[in-house]
């Protein structure tokens, strides 16, 4: 057998390959753009292509080409041939024309987290240095929840190797003192100072942490903190108290009997216990979150006129482009664009031609996608989430004669207003169950009829899954009970046996 050749050689292949062009990714990029978003980059669009300007619908102040300038004005019109051929600068402003103008830095509101309220309170608490610093390293390894986020041991480490850090500078520079008493006395102070934190001290300033506000910060877990909230109300000697102290896990789990049996007591006065606890927060710190709900614009409204829906593009905020009719005379005379000019000049018009076309394209897109939903899911806009039919992001893509990642694209983040709300688009898709009936209905309808049997259930005999199962047969639904169990958990709904009230 001849041995294998590994010699370098040319040949020659013939292929077919598919590039898409980079105005193809660009219009991607603009079907993906919230609202909000695209309102930003056509703002940045307009500033650095001269060809764009703002029709005048939407710059009323804006004189038009064809009325005639005053006497007066005609010999300062700009000479737009000079600054397309010999001043123009890519940036978007002739040079030797720019304008000074006043500038003023957006200035952020300060906002304060719950870290900042413990360094305020833990300034204001008779400490020396030494308990300070301690403190410090404490809030500092404080989640937003409220919990201490590691162990003391590691809140030990870290205070400790802090101070050999600033306690070798400290020693360095008493060494240098040259009177020997002196030294000697600034050496002590800085023996006392800079000795390791102990394990008792550490516990000590947690338990300083603990007493600040919200009540039950610092604490290491759920029991701790809400154990702590009871002392400060002064419930040590409650039954809730007890609960928490010494049967957290049944309380966890409603093991009312377990716990009735072992406290010699009825497990209806456990129950009632247990509901008394409800005042308290699991989670102190996030009230003092600084994270929000975000401001939410909807790209598209639906609106019910003489009983048929209509969609609207909410996009009045949208600067409105065209071409600007100065710079299009200009261009017309190609004979005057050499080198670096004319292709500067070629592709900004280009840019500018394209970026409309684009939007326009953009709009047609969601009005097509959305007027289908709307039609599929007349149900829902009429009757409520419980009609809301199944759809793919197949149908609306053979409906519209576009692909599924398109229609992705525009639906992805973003939201449209109806009569019955404002919701994501992402939220009208959904899969389906089958029924006797022979219609489909939506995962999502199906998951609020389960929210309806169990809120209207009798709490001393909670529905099982199997029996939801049953009772959604008997409205034609067909569903497996392990279906029932992912939705109900979806739902953030306990399972049967600790609904169950006593």
């Amino acid at each position: 057998m001849a041995p294998l050749s590994n010699r370098l050689f040319q040949s020659t292949e013939l292929r077919q390959e598919m590039k898409i062009n980079p105005r193809l990714y660009q219009a991607m990029e603009l079907l993906y753009m919230p609202l909000l978003d695209l309102q930003a980059h056509l703002k940045t669009e307009l500033a650095e292509n001269p060809f764009l300007e703002l029709t005048e619908a939407d710059a009323p102040n804006e004189v038009s080409l064809d009325e005639e300038a005053p006497e007066e004005k005609k010999d300062e019109e700009i000479d737009w041939e000079e600054i397309l051929l010999d001043g123009w600068e890519p940036g978007g402003s002739p040079r030797g024309q720019h304008e000074e103008k006043e500038f003023h830095q957006p200035t952020p509101v300060e906002r304060k987290d719950l870290r900042d309220l413990l360094m305020r309170q833990l300034e204001h608490l008779p400490l020396d240095d030494r308990q300070t610093r301690l403190g410090e390293e404490i809030i500092g390894n404080i989640e937003d929840s409220g919990f201490l986020s590691c162990g003391l041991e590691v809140v030990l480490e870290g205070a400790n190797r802090w101070l050999e850090e600033v306690g070798e500078v400290a020693y360095a520079r008493a060494r240098q003192i040259p009177d020997p008493e002196e030294k000697s006395e600034e050496m002590a102070e800085l023996e006392e100072m800079f000795r390791p934190y102990t394990e008792t001290e550490a516990e000590q300033m947690l338990e300083v942490v603990q007493r600040m506000d919200p009540t039950g910060v610092g604490a290491r877990d759920v029991r701790e903190s809400l154990l702590i909230q009871m002392r400060r109300e002064g419930s040590e000697e409650s039954l809730g108290y007890a609960l928490v102290a010494d049967h957290f896990d049944d309380l966890l789990n409603h093991r009312w009997t377990e716990i009735a049996r072992g406290l010699g007591i009825s497990p209806r006065a456990v129950q009632d216990a247990a509901d008394g606890l409800a005042h308290l927060d699991p989670k102190p710190g996030l009230q003092h979150a600084l994270d929000e709900d975000p401001y939410i614009l909807p790209d598209l409204i639906v609106e019910k006129v003489d009983g048929s829906y209509h969609v609207f593009l909410n996009d009045t905020s949208l600067p409105r482009l065209r071409i600007s009719r100065s710079y299009r005379e200009v261009a017309r005379n190609k004979n005057e664009f050499k080198g670096e000019n004319r292709d500067f000049i070629s592709s900004k018009l280009n840019s500018a031609n394209w970026m409309i076309q684009a939007i326009e394209q953009r709009r047609q897109t969601m009005l097509k996608v959305m007027n289908f939903i709307v039609d599929r899911q007349r149900e829902f806009l009429e009757r409520g989430v419980q009609h809301l039919r199944p759809l793919t992001l197949r149908e609306v893509a053979d409906y519209i004669e576009m692909h599924e990642s398109t229609v992705s694209r525009v639906t992805n983040e973003k939201f449209v207003q109806t009569p019955r709300g404002v919701f994501p688009l992402k939220f009208f898709f959904s899969s389906g169950l089958s029924t006797t009936s022979g219609e489909d209905i939506s995962a999502r309808g199906v998951r609020d009829k389960i929210r309806i049997l169990v809120n209207q259930e009798d709490t001393k005999k909670p529905l099982t899954d199997q029996k939801i199962v049953e009772l959604l047969d008997g409205e034609g639904i067909q569903i497996a009970r392990r279906t029932v169990a992912k939705y109900r958990d979806q739902l953030g709904i306990l399972p049967a046996r600790m609904r169950k009230r006593v």
